[in-house]
């Protein structure tokens, strides 16, 4: 543990910059940065470079920035995180737009534990950055897939509630639906509505009968204590 120097470079002082992981005694240094009087120069250099208008993929150039940015690794602390936010602002400066809806930075985040793999062989590897930039292409490529997801949902629950937004649903019912368009996991049942509702079985189970009657919820297969709900197909 040690302090870290806000604002400037890292030095040296306490020992040269690791990534470290594992008990006290038995650490694995999984990357070792260049010496801090190096890093002036090489930021320098990096900064030149990233500012510079280019006719580059701007993949290749995003998936570049990142990977030079934290194998300089200029700061004691927040390297991964700048590297994330300067991958994403060259893609967001290649668009050309302020809307955006999807996020490589978030999805790196996702997948961390592959993030920390391929990261660590590249940069104990040779100059031939291929196999990095290839898992930066998935990686772009399942934000995107997971924003057209998120997307999708987005707009199948306003449509939903376009088409509803005259119906007379109390709070709690307001509550329970939105989590069932939200990706609820398992059966509704109305045992899970109290508990989730903080109200009794009878509250409950009138709640569900009156949106089972307005065509918003049907029953499931099952009957009894078994019985359970979903959304109905619009």
């Amino acid at each position: 543990m040690h302090k870290i120097r806000v604002g400037n470079w890292r030095d040296d002082s306490t020992g040269p910059m690791q990534v470290v992981s594992g008990p006290m005694g038995r650490e694995r240094v999984h990357f070792t940065a260049p010496p801090a009087n190096r890093v002036p120069a090489e930021m320098e250099r990096f900064l030149k470079w990233f500012n510079k208008d280019t006719d580059s993929d701007p993949l290749q150039t995003s998936s570049v920035a990142h990977l030079w940015f934290v194998t300089v690794h200029p700061f004691g602390d927040g390297n991964g995180r700048i590297a994330r936010a300067l991958a994403d602002m060259i893609l967001a400066r290649y668009e050309r737009t302020s809307q955006r809806f999807y996020s490589v930075s978030s999805q790196i985040r996702r997948q961390r534990t592959k993030y920390y793999e391929i990261l660590e062989e590249t940069q104990k590897g040779a100059l031939d950055i291929t196999d990095w930039i290839e898992w930066f292409l998935q990686c772009f490529t399942q934000a995107v897939a997971n924003s057209q997801e998120t997307l999708e949902s987005t707009l199948a629950k306003a449509r939903f509630w376009e088409r509803f937004a005259g119906a007379a649903f109390n709070e709690r019912q307001r509550k329970v639906l939105n989590r069932l368009r939200d990706g609820f996991e398992g059966n509704l049942t109305s045992s899970k509505w109290a508990r989730m509702t903080k109200c009794s079985q009878d509250t409950a189970s009138r709640d569900i009968a009156a949106l089972v009657h307005s065509g918003v919820l049907k029953r499931g297969t099952a009957k009894g204590r078994s019985t359970s709900y979903l959304l109905a197909d619009f």
